[in-house]
């Protein structure tokens, strides 16, 4: 178990998140594959251990956004099935088999080079990203398509296993545009199930999943939801169970001083004092992630509403407390005392954002703790990790 040495943290209920997997996989049945999205280090929550977790409540397929998210999983032990979301290179191809992981195709050319470059016997399983609307990543060109499907049916190392599309909108009201992205896909994949048997087909991200369970076809990528957030404030109402928020972020006073009427706090003097006024200092920043747009914001103390007061510096803000506290006393930015809950929606809607940014934002300087049935089960100090070697 690492240590860390400083008052600040961030603690992972990961017995909330193995209850909104078992919940997602119940919604949508058993047969059903749970993918569970655990890219950008599981949206700050941590990687492997979000990963263990989920797997452990059903989830039977991983997906991460880069090769290099897939290795880190392999690193610390995690053997399941991973989708690599985004484009890889030709050349890392080797790597990817090796470590039984799978990529995601879009383009003809990648699967030439693929093909000429990789001449081991060991399979290489694909996932073909289909564009239905997005515009990101994914072709959507009939003739590229088939001349991939063709491509890799001819190479005996190659394997199509599944095939994919994202929704824009389907965090949405108004289903009009997911409407038209289901019929691409469904008339995209007409075509391609006539002559090749393709075992995964998903199009299911948090808010499809959500709101269209028995139109997923037999699997489903699901992240925000896993973390327990909304996918939008929109969908809040119509959520089919509830949510367990999983990530949660405190501190403490580490100096609480005086001040008198007129005094100035942090940089730019903006706050000034409109009484005597008792000063509370923690020791975040906008280097933690705690951006200087949150001045204002409220965060928990003493199980009280409080506001941040001035700027919020690299490494430390203040609050206005509502009288003398001592020092050490716990402060949460997001997470409940007493009756009041800070929501991680809570800080999205001050920074006029969405909630997937909110622990995605807080950096590897703060530690993680993980809980599991009520206790730490592991904590996580990445400053203390080795840095990787340059390839």
């Amino acid at each position: 178990m690492s240590s860390f040495h400083r008052d600040t943290w961030v603690e992972v209920n990961l017995d909330n998140i193995y209850e909104n997997v078992r919940a997602i996989q119940k919604h949508v049945t058993q047969d059903v594959t749970v993918i569970a999205v655990v890219k950008a280090n599981a949206y700050g929550h941590g990687d492997a251990q979000v990963a263990n977790t989920a797997l452990e409540a059903g989830a039977k397929y991983l997906a991460v956004s880069f090769l290099d998210e897939a290795m880190s999983l392999r690193k610390q032990g995690v053997n399941a099935p991973i989708l690599v979301l985004g484009a890889s290179r030709v050349t890392d191809v080797p790597l990817a088999a090796e470590e039984n992981i799978t990529l995601t195709v879009f383009q003809k050319d990648w699967v030439k080079d693929a093909i000429d470059f990789y001449k081991d016997n060991q399979k290489i399983r694909l996932h073909l990203k289909l564009d239905t609307g997005m515009g990101r990543i994914g072709t959507r060109d009939k003739e590229e398509i088939n001349e991939i499907l063709r491509l890799v049916e001819m190479a005996p190392s190659f394997e199509l296993e599944g095939i994919y599309t994202h929704f824009a909108t389907a965090d949405e009201l108004d289903s009009d545009y997911v409407e038209k992205q289901f019929a691409k896909f469904e008339n995209l994949l007409a075509d391609i199930t006539k002559n090749h048997n393709i075992s995964m087909i998903h199009c299911g991200n948090s808010a499809a999943t959500l709101r269209f369970p028995t139109r997923m076809f037999n699997a489903v990528r699901v992240g925000i939801a896993m973390y327990g957030l909304t996918p939008s404030p929109e969908m809040a109402p119509t959520l089919p169970f509830p949510l367990k928020e999983a990530f949660s972020l405190h501190t403490k006073l580490v100096h609480v001083k005086k001040l008198s009427q007129g005094e100035s706090v942090s940089y730019g003097a903006t706050y000034k004092t409109e009484d005597e006024e008792w000063i509370g200092t923690v020791p975040v920043g906008y280097a933690d992630g705690w951006i200087r747009k949150l001045q204002g914001m409220n965060v928990l103390v003493d199980g009280k509403l409080v506001p941040i007061v001035g700027r919020i510096c690299m490494d430390q803000f203040m609050i206005k407390l509502p009288y003398e506290l001592p020092i050490g006393t716990n402060v949460t930015l997001i997470g409940s005392q007493n009756e009041h809950t800070i929501s991680s929606d809570d800080v999205a809607q001050k920074l006029e954002t969405i909630n997937y940014e909110v622990p995605c934002m807080i950096s590897y300087r703060v530690p993680r703790m993980f809980f599991r049935n009520g206790s730490i089960m592991e904590v996580r100090n990445y400053l203390q990790d080795k840095p990787a070697s340059m390839n």
